[in-house]
């Protein structure tokens, strides 16, 4: 497990339950407040009396974790978009890390965001404060080297993939598959006809959800063309009903959006529903990321595209190490659906493969069976396993 292993013992030992375990976490975009809050909830279950802060969003904050920076202000997508961020993200790692050290919590918790994590938890780990990373990093995908920062960093990985900690084994670095917590909320058979009341959609309807993503960078790089192919398919098949889910921060832009490109009247936009959003829609056109995972284990076929800064993809692809970038292909190892990246990611192409989705029933109850083997693979109750293996961490 690399140097973590040489923290003091004085440092290690858990808090007694009830007694306020003190835990540290970073959650650095959306999809990571939502891990870090079902992770909280596990963890209060075990330690009656834990106390959390550090840097999060709203769902972690709503299982009383006090947070001193929001979340957002760490979201970064792209190398070349970092470099603009790299002083001002630096300085708040900085100014943390040094709270840290002399307030020295029980524990330190790096929820995904290894680019921010890492660094930290190796210093951390220096001072004897333990520290785990929930969440692998995608070393099976692309940028394979980062495992030498993984072993010099953290005591252990919490794996929401089932293959992950034999590949972190190869490399002397203990990891625990806890299963994905997405795959807890999900039900194995989703309320489509529920979810579609709850939007106010009509049951008969035939439902595109439009999800190009939570991060400003993402909207910016694919609003506009997924709102061009609704367009175009309005336009081949006007029964269609189109919705597209956002929060708070994003509404505005998408409102613009939606003015822009005349869409304003076709497409519903909901705020803080996307799960409600994937079990209500027939099919979805969707950014890559963990939005994709979420429509696999809503069973829905789905159309991935990705674009981002030409120099940001140029790096990345060159650092890639699987054919696909979408979850479910690269879980399944397989081309299950169709991903248009880059200048693939053009309105008639989007439009043409949403459609065709449509017309192929077969298709989709082969890929719904591939999706439900996915997520009983998946189900595994994170929070209560990832908790007890947290508690074998700090007591070993």
């Amino acid at each position: 497990m690399g140097p973590a292993s040489s923290a003091s013992p004085a440092s290690l030992g858990p808090s007694p339950p009830g007694a306020g375990l003190r835990v540290a976490m970073v959650a650095a975009e959306r999809s990571g407040d939502q891990l870090a809050a079902l992770l909280l909830q596990g963890m209060r279950q075990r330690w009656s009396g834990l106390q959390a802060s550090g840097i999060g969003g709203p769902l972690m904050q709503a299982q009383g974790f006090v947070a001193h920076h929001s979340c957002d202000e760490l979201t970064v997508r792209g190398l070349v978009e970092g470099l603009w961020a790299y002083r001002r993200i630096s300085a708040i790692r900085r100014r943390y890390a040094a709270d840290l050290l002399r307030e020295r919590p029980d524990l330190y918790l790096g929820v995904d965001a290894s680019d921010f994590n890492l660094p930290l938890e190796r210093q951390l780990n220096r001072a004897g404060i333990p520290a785990i990373q929930l969440v692998c990093p995608s070393i099976w995908a692309w940028r394979p080297g980062r495992v030498h920062a993984i072993r010099r960093s953290v005591r252990h990985v919490l794996c929401l993939f089932p293959f992950e900690p034999e590949l972190l084994a190869r490399h002397g670095i203990a990891g625990t598959f806890v299963g994905h917590p997405v795959a807890d909320l999900i039900a194995l058979e989703p309320d489509q006809a529920g979810a579609r009341q709850r939007l106010g959609l009509d049951p008969e309807a035939t439902v595109v959800a439009l999800l190009p993503g939570s991060r400003v960078a993402e909207i910016a790089a694919l609003a506009m063309p997924f709102l061009h192919a609704a367009r175009l398919m309005a336009q081949q098949r006007p029964q269609l009903r189109f919705v597209l889910p956002t929060h708070e921060g994003l509404r505005p832009t998408l409102e613009q959006a939606l003015r822009t490109t005349g869409m304003e009247a076709r497409v519903q936009l909901v705020l803080g529903q996307a799960h409600t959003v994937q079990a209500a829609c027939d099919v979805a056109l969707v950014a890559s990321g963990t939005a994709t995972l979420e429509c696999a284990l809503h069973k829905r076929p789905m159309v991935i595209a990705y674009r981002m800064q030409w120099l940001s993809w140029w790096v990345a692809n060159q650092q890639r190490r699987t054919p696909w970038i979408g979850l479910p292909n690269i879980l399944c190892q397989q081309s299950l659906v169709p991903e248009l990246l880059q200048q693939q990611a053009q309105p008639e192409a989007l439009a043409r493969a949403t459609l065709a989705w449509l017309d192929d029933p077969a298709a989709v109850a082969r890929l719904r069976q591939r999706f439900t083997d996915m997520h009983l693979q998946l189900r595994q109750d994170m929070p209560a396993r990832a908790s007890h293996a947290i508690a074998q961490i700090l007591q070993a």
